[in-house]
């Protein structure tokens, strides 16, 4: 062991005494970061997919150039053989040499660590995603790494060693991509995709460390070692001795094991999750669903072998979820995994359960056929089922299959009603809310106004939701909403500052008379409207010349969550159109923020103008986080019932939800959280949007991006000099003390 960590020093040494290895570095980090903090800035996402997503691609270049001269400027220089003929073995030499070279590349990797410390500390980006894309990146490295190895130690040329690597390297990218699978057979192209460097390095990236991803990367990369060393060891051995035979028939078994291992090793179970909120591992909600099952549930999976590629890889993920319901249902979860095009019997029942293939296209003779699979879901219980023919995202997922099995096994499902009249909206006027909480709630409109209307019922009225009321409540509506309040009745409350006039920029104040209710519970409305100078959505300004003008918009505010609540828990962030700031009292009991400003919130006038062109400009001390949407959980001994009251009421508008997916988990949320019955909550709150990066200066701004642009390549730079002139000093002097 003592000698191999010999040669990696050595290794080690030999890089950074050279120049070109800090060209190598410069080079590599400085594309990385331009690329990354480019699309960084442009979206305004706290994410370093930026960096990773092309880190296979920048790899495939920066490897192949680190490791073209370890074996092969060895064997043109002669060395090797002097090497040999140390007390050291060819493994010993080549694992050296790997480790040295491994450890080059994780450092130049490492340059890229200030930027990634750098958005955690401004955002809420998950750290543990991050580590897993590192891990991700080193398991990389180390696998591109070997096999540049390797090919340095087939060849005396560096240029061929670089060609062969790159080009080999390129390869393991590209056999992933739809581009080189398209004309290819299903099985051929799935056999690819788990072969590729792009489904097994995307997997880690995303936060999930699983033990056939390892497996790959350790697996592979042990191959091109092994080759490398055999390599080695047949400079040693005549082509005519059966050692030699022996040593390539073992080299095709290793290859044939390997490659096998990682097509059939789809069965291997095991993974830690490393994302904050557990994204990929089943809720405590969803085992607490699970776990309470006491009669059978059935879920059939329909999957086609020869589906395509990028189908494989989701369904692969499907089939860990069900696993592992499986195992938290203690039996009472029945799954089965069947290929209809293969079971006569599947395919029946399929079709009467109404899963039916469906069609894709493939490219053969350089014409397209159409070709069909199956793909669908179906859960039963009793006599009733819930049915995808496709399944078309996984992501949100086990909230599907786990509210529906709720739905089944549960006979009485809580009231939901939406005021109507008023100018409120109610919940069809919602895209998506219905289709979200029908599965759980009896979801119903009702008139509160008049001496007509009846009393709110407790009866049928879990929860009272009233959204975006802008016209002023009679006092026997307000009476009917404060009754069901006071009686321990729930509701969530979006209250609508302004109604906008389109002939006019000027809007006008809107009350209802609700105002009074929440200001009992020790919270009321802003007298203007709230902005966020850092963290807003974007309009256009329409086109000036020949382009299309976009600015940042600060009264349609990008808000964050204010702590931790359940209902504000694995959401990043909620976009808001034109609401007020929900100010509370300092004595208020029970009353809890959810959702805020950044920093750089503030309150614009009412009677200002709301055109997006216009200066928007605050004095400091105007500047600060302004909550906009507040919980009230009452003591018990009051007989109050619970309350979410948002300031605005624009966000559950279409566009605002096709904006920002998290609007309508908060909605959602919000009437589980009212309802009592949180179950569910954190599976829905499975969020895997990444959060906003937002500044709270154009200083701090500024230091992240050129600190890591400019000053992370010139610091390599500075010890680049310091060690390439230092080396030839040492060497001076040593050559003076001989000479005297």
């Amino acid at each position: 062991m003592s000698r191999i960590f010999t040669v990696a020093r050595r290794e080690v040494r030999g890089y950074f005494d050279q120049p070109t290895a800090y060209v190598l570095i410069v080079a590599f980090l400085t594309i990385t970061l331009f690329l990354a903090f480019r699309a960084m800035y442009a979206t305004s996402v706290a994410s370093l997919r930026p960096v990773f997503d092309l880190l296979p691609i920048l790899f495939a270049i920066f490897i192949p150039a680190a490791t073209m001269r370890t074996l092969a400027e060895e064997r043109r220089g002669k060395t090797l053989e002097w090497l040999l003929a140390h007390p050291m073995t060819e493994t010993e030499l080549v694992v050296g040499k790997f480790l040295g070279v491994w450890l080059f590349v994780v450092l130049a990797l490492a340059g890229t660590l200030p930027t990634a410390l750098g958005v955690l500390l401004v955002s809420e980006a998950d750290a543990g995603i991050v580590l897993a894309q590192y891990l991700g990146g080193v398991l990389l490295a180390g696998q591109l790494t070997a096999l540049g190895l390797w090919a340095s130690s087939i060849t005396r040329n560096q240029i061929t060693a670089f060609i062969v690597a790159a080009a080999l390297s390129f390869t393991l990218f590209l056999i992933g991509m739809p581009i080189a699978q398209i004309g290819l057979p299903p099985a051929v192209s799935g056999a690819l995709a788990r072969l590729s460097v792009v489904s097994h390095f995307a997997n880690v990236a995303r936060g999930v460390v699983d033990l056939r991803d390892v497996l790959y990367f350790v697996s592979t990369g042990g191959l091109f070692l092994m080759l490398a060393v055999s390599a080695v060891s047949s400079e040693r051995l005549s082509r005519q001795r059966a050692e030699f035979g022996r040593l390539r028939v073992g080299a095709l078994v290793v290859v044939s094991l390997v490659v096998v291992a990682n097509l059939l090793g789809s069965g291997i179970r095991g993974r830690i999750d490393l994302t904050a909120n557990d994204l990929y591992t089943l809720s405590p909600g969803t085992r607490a669903v699970l776990g309470d099952l006491d009669d059978l549930v059935q879920v059939k999976l329909f999957a086609s072998r020869e589906l395509p590629s990028e189908v494989q890889l989701q369904l692969r993920d499907v089939r860990d979820l069900l696993a592992d319901m499986r195992r938290s249902a203690g039996g009472n979860l029945l799954v089965t995994d069947v290929d209809p095009d293969e079971d006569e019997e599947a395919a029946v029942e399929a079709a009467e359960l109404g899963v039916y293939p469906v069609e894709f296209s493939v490219l053969r003779d350089d014409n397209f056929e159409v070709r069909q699979g199956y793909y669908g879901l179906a859960l039963v219980y009793a006599d009733e089922s819930e049915v995808w023919s496709v399944i078309e995202r996984t992501d949100d997922l086990e909230f599907r299959l786990v509210s529906q099995i709720a739905r089944m096994t549960t006979e009485e499902r809580p009231g939901v009603s939406f005021v109507q009249g008023f100018g409120a909206r109610t919940a069809p006027q919602i895209p998506g809310l219905t289709e979200s909480l029908a599965d759980r709630y009896r979801i119903r409109a009702i008139e509160i106004a008049g001496d007509s209307a009846a009393s709110i019922s407790r009866d049928s009225t879990e929860v009272l939701v009233i959204a975006g009321a802008t016209q002023p409540m009679d006092s026997l509506a307000l009476d009917r909403v404060r009754a069901f309040v006071d009686g321990g009745g729930a509701a969530l409350l979006l209250m609508e500052p302004v109604i906008l006039n389109p002939q006019s920029p000027m809007p006008i104040p809107a009350t209802t008379g609700l105002e009074s209710l929440i200001e009992e519970r020790g919270m009321r409305l802003s007298d203007g409207l709230v902005v966020d100078l850092a963290s807003s959505e974007r309009v256009s300004l329409g086109r000036q010349g020949l382009f299309n003008v976009i600015a940042s918009y600060p009264l349609w505010p990008i808000v964050v969550p204010a702590g931790d609540h359940p209902i504000s828990n694995g959401l990043n962030a909620l976009t808001l159109g034109w609401g007020a700031a929900i100010e509370i009292d300092a004595d208020a009991l029970g009353v809890v923020p959810l959702w805020q400003t950044s920093r750089d919130g503030a309150i614009n006038p009412i009677t200002a103008p709301i055109l997006p062109d216009r200066d928007w400009i605050f004095e400091p001390e105007e500047l600060g986080p302004r909550v906009v949407a507040a919980a009230y959980l009452p003591d018990e001994s009051s007989g109050s019932g619970r309350m979410v009251v948002v300031g605005d009421a624009s966000f559950a508008e279409a566009q605002y939800i096709q904006a920002n997916q998290g609007n309508l988990l908060f909605l959602a949320n919000a009437v589980d959280w009212l309802a009592q019955d949180e179950a569910l909550i954190n599976i829905r709150s499975k969020n895997r949007t990444p959060p906003n990066l937002v500044f709270t200066s154009d200083a701090t701004r500024n230091v992240l991006k050129w600190g890591n642009m400019i000053g992370v390549p010139l610091l390599f730079v500075l010890f680049g000099i310091g060690r390439v002139s230092g080396r030839r000093r040492r060497a001076e002097a040593r050559w003076k003390e001989v000479v005297a």
